[in-house]
């Protein structure tokens, strides 16, 4: 599987995500939102932004281990968040980000919504490619 990263000159370069991703393979894998869950399917982190963020990425990596594939074979990710204001979530979602991706840059979309399930804040969701 090879995914191409590409910044067009046209486009600004961000520092957290690829403007576009070519990928070639033979097996997509599409990734329901994860939310921030324990195997009970309780939530965590309760209000608090920070835990929620780190349960739905470790939930995320997970997903993407069951389907026998790697961060590295992600295209893209969707991050859903309540009342989204980009200077108090953007840093933790980087962070997060940063903990299971590493240097590969997905394209990405942040979306605000005003609700997800009662007492969520986030969710993401992801397609991968992968060679069989």
């Amino acid at each position: 599987m090879t995914l191409e990263c590409i910044n067009p000159q046209d486009l600004p370069k961000p520092d957290t995500y690829s403007q576009v991703v070519v990928a070639k393979g033979t097996r997509l894998i599409f990734i329901a939102g994860q939310e921030s869950e324990d195997l009970d399917g309780k939530l965590v982190g309760e209000g608090d932004f920070t835990a929620q963020t780190r349960q739905v990425f470790a939930n995320l990596g997970q997903a993407i281990a069951a389907a026998g594939a790697r961060p590295n074979d992600v295209a893209k990710i969707m991050i859903y968040v309540v009342d989204y204001r980009r200077d108090d979530h953007y840093p933790i979602i980087d962070a997060a980000r940063v903990a299971l991706f590493g240097d590969h840059k997905p394209a990405n979309v942040v979306l605000g919504v005003g609700c997800l399930s009662p007492g969520y804040l986030i969710e993401v969701d992801a397609v991968a490619v992968v060679d069989t």
